[in-house]
């Protein structure tokens, strides 16, 4: 039994994404470890019961009455300060892991934990640090211009393409800055290696960054081991994500309307009604819309390949992950961290997120071709992206 104290930090405490549910094992790893452990996060109506919810900060909104506040917490100003210090104050906490905190919380907390005498860690889930848009992407594409010049951000108006957006994220770079970042953060943890090397280029200190791949829980983990592969009488693929421009969609679906297979697209987003207009008379392409966890499981693991046609900077998706836990192959662009989780021709098939043809080709290789050994591909994924093999990493650095 582990004496000490950790304090876990995002800006949410419910399922809200890859950052929370994150978070959210990382608690219960911790616990079942031995540690005595607390969550901070932002009041919020979703979020699962807490001993510690009311110490929460309290809530803000980016919309209406409630942006000038919004705008003071992005900035550190406000009752943020005093809500973590009672948090501080109450557990005492030897270790504070932070997560996802711009804008709904602040990184004035970590200068509070860093002066509380705690050790600081902090896991990278986005790209906020180097982008003040948070995506890395402009018009479309990837981005870097911002890594060494915030100012870029006013230039291309990259806050959901609004000058008074940009101003303030411009604003929050500048007091949010790698020189007072890494002065109160004992070690960054990037969940990829291509995170960790864009970190290195926008100037922060590669020795102070671990590389720890995301893993799958283990309810998750024994879930999936559950479902087997049982061919469906038409096989399929499968897309299961946000529908929109930086997840790739629009170019696979391009791709889909060409070849005669059969696509599951699963997932909502802001290009949903759009993109089920557009293709509503190919039979080949089905919008299922949102589906609970429990489909998910059961689209993914019965279709030839899923396919991540991410258009941006995808750091260490889970949905690529879970589906080789699963032991389907994934189809990946050659995006971000996407690469590091595929062996290519032993788990799935990578191509450059521009080349329409050579995904055709591997879509086509996956149905002609298929030479993928599900169970291998399933059993060594569980044991790659385990929770002992994250736990041991994550300890490594208290």
């Amino acid at each position: 039994m582990s004496n000490k104290k950790i304090l876990l930090v995002n800006k949410f405490y419910y399922s809200r994404g890859g950052d929370c549910l994150v978070m959210m094992n990382t608690e219960h790893l911790l616990q079942a470890a031995g540690y005595e452990v607390a969550v901070y996060a932002m009041s919020y109506e979703q979020n699962i019961a807490s001993p510690y919810s009311s110490l929460f900060a309290s809530e803000v909104k980016f919309s209406g009455k409630g942006i000038i506040k919004a705008a003071m917490r992005s900035l550190g100003l406000g009752d943020i300060v005093q809500s973590f210090n009672n948090i501080l104050q109450e557990f005492r906490p030897d270790i504070v892991h932070f997560h996802n905190i711009h804008s709904y919380l602040s990184p004035i907390i970590v200068k509070q934990a860093y002066n509380f005498g705690c050790k600081v860690l902090w896991t990278m889930h986005d790209y906020k640090v180097l982008c003040p848009s948070y995506s890395c992407l402009r018009n479309g594409k990837p981005c870097q211009l911002c890594f060494n010049d915030k100012s870029q951000v006013l230039r291309h108006r990259c806050m959901k393409n609004s000058l008074p957006a940009s101003i303030l994220a411009y604003i929050e770079a500048l007091r949010w800055n790698k020189s007072t970042l890494q002065k109160y953060v004992h070690h960054f943890i990037a969940p990829s290696q291509f995170m960790r090397s864009k970190m290195v280029e926008a100037g922060y200190d590669a020795d102070r960054i671990s590389v720890i791949c995301n893993c799958i829980d283990k309810n998750k983990s024994n879930l999936l081991a559950q479902a087997t592969y049982q061919k469906p009488d038409t096989p399929y693929y499968c897309y299961v994500g946000r529908l929109s421009q930086e997840k790739g969609i629009e170019q696979l679906l391009v791709t889909a309307a060409q070849l005669p297979y059969k696509l599951y697209v699963a997932g909502t987003g802001p290009l949903a009604d759009t993109l089920q207009k557009q293709y509503a008379n190919n039979d080949n392409i089905v919008f299922t819309g949102h589906l609970t966890a429990n489909q998910v499981v059961e689209l993914v693991t019965n279709a030839e390949a899923m396919v991540i046609p991410s258009a941006w900077y995808e750091n260490n998706p889970l949905s690529v992950i879970e589906s080789l836990c699963m032991g389907t192959p994934v189809i990946g662009a050659r995006m971000g961290g996407i690469p590091e989780l595929i062996d290519e021709h032993e788990t799935g098939l990578l191509y450059d997120n521009d080349n329409s043809q050579e995904l055709q080709s591997h879509i086509k290789t996956i149905f002609e071709q298929n030479h993928f050994n599900r169970a291998e591909i399933a059993n060594k994924s569980r044991m790659r992206f385990s929770e002992e093999n994250h736990l041991s990493q994550l300890i490594a650095l208290f």
